[in-house]
């Protein structure tokens, strides 16, 4: 199967408190409860819930029932969401101290602004908002997104161009279209 035939569709995690997790997806990142319902599974029913943003998409996040309470290792390294603009970024992350999260931490990639975070069961959270320049990765350094947002990008251009591999967005994505094209 050519690999141009593959577009990215969903995730499914497993959860611990599923109400808890459904009120925070919901909630707080504005999902929709597409479906509900339960599976069959060897220890008995499965609750599943169902959820997106874009109602092209059935459901974006699947949250699944079952999680251990004794998990050692999370194999979820993150769950990554594109935000319409720098306010909305800014914006989550004045409100992310009133929720139930931890490890709040704004940083630049020089490709993007992002807040990480962890949601109720750990489980780590990237909001982000591309910018227009490509650096080489990876890029992890923090931004104080209290500045003025036309500070702001001056502050994050004048890095990206300090960073291995800088070019514009633009120039980056034909090079990789080009590459994708030949396989």
């Amino acid at each position: 199967m050519p690999l141009h035939a593959l577009a990215f569709s969903h995730i499914g995690i497993f959860v611990a408190d599923i109400e808890r997790m459904e009120a925070f997806y919901s909630g707080f990142l504005g999902f929709t409860v597409t479906d509900r319902g339960h599976l069959p599974g060897a220890s008995g029913p499965i609750p599943l819930v169902f959820l997106s943003r874009d109602p092209d998409e059935h459901h974006q996040l699947v949250l699944a029932g079952g999680r251990p309470a004794q998990v050692d290792f999370n194999v979820v390294n993150q769950i990554s969401f594109r935000a319409d603009s720098l306010s909305t970024l800014k914006a989550l992350h004045a409100a992310l101290p009133s929720q139930p999260v931890t490890d709040i931490a704004p940083v630049t990639h020089g490709n993007a602004i992002s807040v990480y975070f962890r949601d109720p069961e750990g489980n780590r959270i990237e909001v982000f908002v591309d910018t227009p320049w490509y650096v080489t990765q990876p890029q992890r350094v923090p931004i104080d997104l209290t500045l003025d947002d036309a500070v702001l990008w001056a502050w994050a251009e004048r890095h990206a161009r300090a960073l291995p591999g800088f070019e514009p967005r633009e120039q980056w994505r034909a090079r990789l279209a080009a590459r994708m094209a030949d396989g």
